[in-house]
């Protein structure tokens, strides 16, 4: 900059230009040879999204690896249907605050230090999981960890894929894309952490605890590449805006009744759905399965998340003409998923569950890409990430369908209980249906 503004002028100058041209020249090798700092803009190819991506899905994977070796546990160590459900279920309880104080937290400090943090968590949780093997005590922390880890990895992370995904770090990205990303990252490890612990469970040795090998590796590896990625929260914007650290903060409320309307019906859909595929339906069917009860597991785990990354481009297509519409796909295929697990639980038919399964993973997907779509829209830019943790709060909330269940077949059969889950995700699907048309009449001038 300051050799273009001294080269124009006199001729006797022209030492002087030189001279500065040389200084411009040696602070330019200067400056590209220093680290980018924290608040660096990232030219569009470097897609620095990608490098924060990968902690999404040591996130996913974290969370289904242990989904598949539920029927291990129950074989290879002796626990109880209910401790095993149980532990499921702790992964929720730890989950929640995760996010909840995560996302705030994310909003206040930063998305890196908080999703950094989180991620190493997420690992020690991991370590925690392979010492239960030998010492089953161990399973509940690590359990507990894992969701604590996860929720607030969730929180921050997700806002943080979602603003690298956007202007100035990804010129030509699409808002819509940029908010849908953060859930393709968490899908892709949802299916591979099942599948994979799965298939180490089946044949490798010490199978409880060599399944979590490799999301320990995962996650190291995915902390060594985001570490260099730039900042993005309020701490990056304020040094940008030039104001100071004490400068007041005013800013803007979220669009809350946005927030009610469509995202909160069908929030609990998100992962209810695929938890009845992969938590649920695989120990209804598996009677016949004598020997291939994990593999069967590790297979209904992938089936869900990889149906559900299958559909985007149909979430893209729906999202550009009616965006609606593609939260009331999703609520309809989870209809129609939960309505063929029926005949597949009544008549214990592997196959037949494993195509609800699909259904329910793909339903899982539309309504995922809605839900984090719905939830960006209603957020300012400097409260992205306690929003997304809400919506998240609210999507896990369906996890603890399957520790329901399990109740609730005391007094009902699971066939019967399956299909009232499917006449509630109807009724949903016409709720969410009236409240947009309600929302459109409302912002319709007199």
């Amino acid at each position: 900059m300051r050799a273009a503004a001294a080269g124009p002028g006199p001729v006797g100058l022209g030492g002087v230009s030189t001279s500065v041209t040389k200084n411009a020249a040696k602070e330019q090798r200067t400056s590209a040879s220093r680290p980018p700092g924290p608040d660096a803009r990232p030219a569009a190819g470097n897609r620095p999204w990608l490098r924060t991506g990968w902690m999404m899905t040591a996130s996913g994977w974290s969370a289904n690896q242990f989904s598949a070796l539920l029927g291990a546990y129950r074989s290879e160590l002796g626990l109880s249907e209910s401790t095993v459900t149980g532990l499921f279920a702790v992964y929720v309880v730890g989950l929640v605050p995760g996010l909840l104080l995560g996302g705030p937290l994310a909003d206040r400090r930063g998305r890196r230090p908080v999703a950094l943090t989180a991620l190493a968590v997420n690992l020690l949780s991991s370590c925690l999981l392979m010492a239960g093997s030998a010492a089953t005590g161990w399973l509940l922390p690590g359990r507990f960890l894992t969701g604590i880890s996860a929720g607030a990895l969730l929180a921050a992370g997700s806002a943080w894929v979602k603003e690298l995904s956007c202007p100035p770090y990804a010129p030509d990205a699409a808002a819509g894309t940029a908010a849908r990303r953060a859930g393709l990252f968490v899908s892709a490890g949802f299916a591979s952490g099942g599948l994979v612990a799965a298939l180490i469970a089946q044949w490798l040795p010490h199978p409880m605890a060599t399944a979590y090998l490799p999301h320990v590796a995962l996650a190291a590896v995915a902390w060594a590449v985001a570490y260099g990625a730039p900042e993005t929260g309020r701490r990056a914007d304020r040094r940008r805006s030039g104001t100071g650290a004490g400068a007041p903060a005013r800013a803007a409320a979220p669009d809350w009744r946005r927030f009610r309307r469509a995202v909160l019906p069908l929030a609990p859909w998100v992962f209810a759905a695929p938890a009845v595929g992969f938590a649920t339906l695989p120990g209804l069917v598996d009677g016949g399965l004598a020997g291939w009860r994990t593999v069967y597991a590790g297979i209904a785990t992938a089936v869900v998340p990889g149906s559900g990354l299958l559909v985007q481009p149909l979430a893209r297509r729906l999202a550009a003409r009616h965006r609606p519409a593609t939260g009331a796909a999703g609520l309809g295929v989870i209809t129609a998923g939960l309505g063929l697990a029926v005949p597949a639980a009544a008549g214990a038919r592997p196959g037949l569950a494993l195509v609800a399964a699909a259904l329910l993973g793909a339903g899982y997907g539309l309504a995922l890409s809605f839900g984090l779509t719905e939830a960006a829209a209603a957020a300012p830019p400097e409260r992205l990430a306690m929003v997304t943790s809400l919506f998240w709060t609210a999507a896990y909330l369906g996890m603890l369908t399957p520790y329901a269940l399990a109740l609730l077949s005391r007094w009902w059969s699971m066939p019967v209980l399956l299909a009232t889950g499917a006449v509630l995700a109807a009724l949903t699907c016409g709720a969410l249906a009236a409240l947009h048309r309600t929302a459109e009449a409302d912002r319709t001038p007199a």
